[in-house]
């Protein structure tokens, strides 16, 4: 039997009534802590937790979460993921994610550690039926430089996609100088930031480009320079999806951007205030 931790867990959402309900089933160490509904019935708050707090090589964690029509879910976590040294097999995280029509999901964990020496997979795939709508983050931290553990070996995986319509794909191998530090790579950055806002079908031209401008009030300040702390831009490579990329380097900037820019969504396309969720605030 291979080593490692297998866990996976499956989580179900639906409205009931002008509530959304939500199940969860797990196995292995990979679980969800109660709901909240912080924000009333209609918005559903999950953290998602993984006891053991590392990946190491040979773990395996899957996560599905099925939303139904019209609920609305935010899903997030209480710390960072954290993928630690591996000499054999890599350590994996897979996320899936389908929405149905009307719904509404909110995903955003905090970023993932890659550790020197590790070898890990970090995948995520999007499945948003029309009238869907979702805004995610993926970031990712190369080491602990201010803690002296720099990423000085092994290699991260990067897999985002929304089949037929977005994909990003990357390898960033820690002996892969060209690209980790020169200005045509990552410019030295440690930290890597994606968000998104993907809908499940065309977004209206107008529309579009009210999201593209929320984004961009609070990139723009942040344009390029040599050196700079945090480098951010936002594009819409696809009708479907709208992208913020970003290289900072520390975590916190990058954070604090992507929770400015989600809540500059929220009150553009929803009306929402930005209600981030309690686990932030303990």
């Amino acid at each position: 039997m291979p080593a490692g931790w297998h866990a996976r867990l499956a989580l179900r959402y639906w409205n009931d009534a002008g509530t959304t309900r939500a199940h969860d089933l797990h196995e292995g160490p990979l679980r969800v802590l109660r709901r909240l509904y912080p924000e009333g019935p209609a918005i559903c708050h999950h953290v998602v937790v993984h006891p053991p707090g590392g990946i190491v090589g040979g773990d395996r964690l899957s996560l599905d979460a099925r939303l139904g029509e019209g609920s609305h879910v935010v899903v997030t976590t209480p710390g960072a993921a954290r993928f630690y040294r591996s000499e054999g097999a890599p350590g994996t995280q897979q996320v899936r994610l389908a929405l149905a029509g009307g719904a509404r999901l909110e995903w955003m964990p905090m970023e993932a550690i890659a550790y020197s020496g590790c070898r890990a997979e970090n995948r995520l795939e999007l499945a948003l039926e029309p009238g869907a709508q979702m805004i995610g983050w993926d970031v990712l931290a190369l080491g602990l430089p201010a803690s002296s553990q720099p990423f000085a070996a092994g290699a991260v995986q990067q897999h985002l996609e929304l089949p037929g319509h977005w994909l990003e794909r990357g390898r960033i191998a820690a002996d892969d100088r060209l690209l980790r530090d020169s200005p045509l790579g990552l410019g030295g950055a440690r930290v890597l930031a994606t968000a998104w806002w993907a809908e499940g079908e065309p977004i209206a031209r107008e529309r579009r480009q009210r999201l593209l401008d929320a984004a961009r009030e609070h990139t723009e300040p942040l344009a390029p320079a040599p050196g700079a702390e945090l480098r951010a831009g936002v594009t819409a490579p696809h009708e479907r999806v709208i992208v913020l990329r970003a290289l900072a380097a520390r975590v916190e900037p990058a954070m604090q951007l992507l929770q400015r820019v989600r809540a500059a969504w929220r009150a553009q396309a929803w009306g929402l205030s930005a209600e981030p969720p309690r686990i932030w605030r303990t």
